[in-house]
């Protein structure tokens, strides 16, 4: 069998080969090369960790199976990306899996309902290329924005799905309070940029 490009982005090519994808990071011409090897090598090495630190911190994640220099292997999770079926209960359900990466000091960086499939009953948390660790509220606040400003743009009634992510993520994190405090703040401060 053929891997087959399901993905392709700034950073990297997405192939599916059977029930394994690969991220592959592709090199930057415009960086010197050294320093290109040496980037696309600790964001692969970095996002493994996280992945599998996630896992451990109780959010879905693919299995890693290989981590090679510029490279990324992990099992094919199989579903429908959440952006295409999110109602409440979901969004409730994706609060708590982000409290519990917060409470773990994780930030995802791209958190949007195209990086979270739906599998079953288990909502998988996918592409931690720009995540991080962080345990500061205003990072942590970013994070939630960002899923916000997603839920706004793209799907309708984004009010009960942002009221319903409250509720699970205030479940699962005992800052909760405070960050969506602060993502109040940096609506607040986008607005007058």
């Amino acid at each position: 069998m053929v891997a087959e490009e399901i993905g392709r982005g700034a950073e990297a090519i997405i192939t599916l080969d059977g029930d394994r994808v690969t991220k592959w990071r592709k090199p930057k011409g415009y960086r010197m090369r050294a320093l290109d090897e040496k980037i696309r090598r600790e964001r692969t090495v970095m996002e493994s960790r996280i992945i599998s630190e996630a896992r451990r911190c109780g959010v879905p994640t693919p299995i890693v199976l290989d981590v090679d220099q510029f490279s990324l292997t992990m099992e094919y999770v199989e579903g429908v990306k959440l952006k295409e079926v999110i109602d409440p209960k979901l969004s409730e359900n994706v609060g708590g899996l982000v409290g519990r990466l917060h409470a773990c000091g994780i930030v995802h960086g791209d958190l949007t309902t195209s990086n979270m499939i739906l599998k079953g009953e288990k909502i998988y948390f996918i592409d931690f290329g720009l995540a991080f660790h962080d345990k500061n509220i205003e990072a942590q606040g970013v994070d939630v924005h960002v899923f916000f400003q997603t839920v706004k743009s793209t799907h309708d009634r984004p009010e009960m799905l942002i009221e319903a992510f409250g509720r699970g993520y205030a479940k699962t994190y005992t800052r909760a309070e405070e960050v969506l405090k602060r993502v109040k703040e940096i609506e607040a401060r986008g607005r007058y940029l």
